[in-house]
This record gives C-alpha cells, structure tokens and sequence, in this order.
C-alpha cells in the first residue's frame, strides 16, 4: 500500500470562554486522537455533521493549522479547494492575478506565468482569453468554483484537500464541478480528501470513507462497505436519513 497521506493520533483542542467577564475557558475537541492513512491516487470521503471536526481536519492535513499533538506525514504536495469560491477569491484582484499569484511569489516571469494560467484554465473547462482580465464578481458560481479548483492547480499539487467544494452551488451546478474534479484526478493522478456533509455526494467520489463525529472519527471503510453495512450506530443514523437508505 503506497499511504501519501498519514494521520497518527491527531488532537486539535480550541479553548473559549463561557461567558465573556468569565476567566474560565469551555475546551473544544474539534479533533480528538483520530488516525487514518490515504492511498496514492485514492480519494478519501470525510463526512459529518456540522461541528464534526471535519473540515478542522482539512486545514490540519494542508497546514492552515497545527495539531497539538499526534503527526502528520503528507508524501507530497499539497493545496486546498475552499467551500464558498466567492469569499475565497480576492474581489479586487483580476482571474490571472488570482491563479497566477503563487508563480509570482515563485519568480515566474510574466509570459511563462500567463501561458501556465491559460493552461490551467483549460484544464478546468473555462477559456482563458476571454476571462483572463475579468474579476470574480463577473462569473456563476460554479465558473468562480472552477477558478478556485484552477489556482490550487497552477502549483501542480500531488493532493488537493476539497473541503465542502459544492455545498454553496446549485444542484444544477455541483453534478459538473464533481464529474470535473473526477477527470482531473484520473488525467492528473491526484489524490483527494473530500470533506463533506452529503452522503451522496462522498458515495459519488469516495474509495474510502471516515465517519466524523464529535471530533471523533467513528469508523473508516471502503465506500461499499459503509452504505452497505454500516457499524456504528451514528452511521446507521445517518444512513437512514437519505430516504433511498
């Protein structure tokens, strides 16, 4: 099994007060002693409730935040896809500025960074010429979503983290960015960590699945093992509330 992606042990405690003149602080468990591994090439399925401590998870795996402890082992590079491509994307800065900003602060020069930009924007079905100098507020969402996808493919990563990457988008709309993401994995042999609430949506991308609850992670299966005989009873819960389970 060739792992390019290890959690052992993983704890991230956040710590808030109570009230606000109160000195004592509630301690939050947003990620308490979870481990798991993802294969080369694979896609791992993350999904829960809200407050889960899903998406602290992502943050952990790409860097955003630091475990307190356990260990990370990432194999490769790594770059994230957010939930909302309009926060996400500066309003001020125009779409080759946005995806290109990384090869700037590499040193690339100006004509190399504009062709890479183009090129990735292919890849992501979008036609560069023609929106190259527009700014995020001038696109659907789902184009903005695809320019997201474009900006943490311009650093050529081994994996994205996909957290929550349709949830903000049209029904319409989500059955395309998720047949893209699918080709962009095969074609660029990419691994994923797709972080999501909707079962559908882990069972349409997933090999593997984690059931996140609590902080806690519940039960990790093959995909088919997990919508075919879950084990845990939270699990079974969810399960059942998708009316065809």
């Amino acid at each position: 099994m060739n792992n390019i992606i290890k959690l052992e042990n993983i704890k991230k405690y956040f710590y808030k007060k109570e009230m606000f003149f109160s000195p004592r602080a509630k301690t939050v468990k947003a990620v308490d002693d979870v481990s798991f591994c993802v294969e080369k090439g694979t896609t791992f399925g993350l999904v829960g409730g809200s407050g889960s401590g899903k998406t602290t998870i992502a943050k952990l795996i790409v860097g955003i935040l630091k475990p307190d402890s356990g260990n990370i082992e990432i194999g490769g590079t790594c770059d994230i896809v957010f939930q909302d491509p309009f926060s996400s994307l500066n309003p001020r800065m125009r779409v080759e500025d946005i995806i290109g900003e990384s090869l700037l602060i590499k040193g690339t020069k100006k004509t190399e960074r504009r062709a890479k930009v183009e090129n990735v924007l292919k890849l992501v079905r979008m036609d560069g010429s023609k929106c190259l100098r527009k700014y995020p507020h001038q696109f659907s969402g789902g184009e903005r979503q695809r320019i997201g996808i474009a900006r943490a493919l311009v650093r050529q990563p081994d994996i994205l983290i996909l957290d929550e990457p349709v949830s903000s988008l049209d029904v319409s709309i989500q059955a395309g960015i998720l047949n893209l993401l699918k080709d962009l994995q095969e074609s660029m042999h990419l691994t994923y960590v797709f972080v999501s609430h909707d079962l559908r949506v882990i069972e349409f991308m997933s090999d593997i699945v984690g059931i996140m609850k609590d902080g806690r992670l519940l039960e990790v299966s093959p995909k088919d093992e997990i919508y075919r005989s879950p084990k845990s009873p939270y699990t079974k819960e969810l399960l059942g509330s998708i009316p065809e389970f």
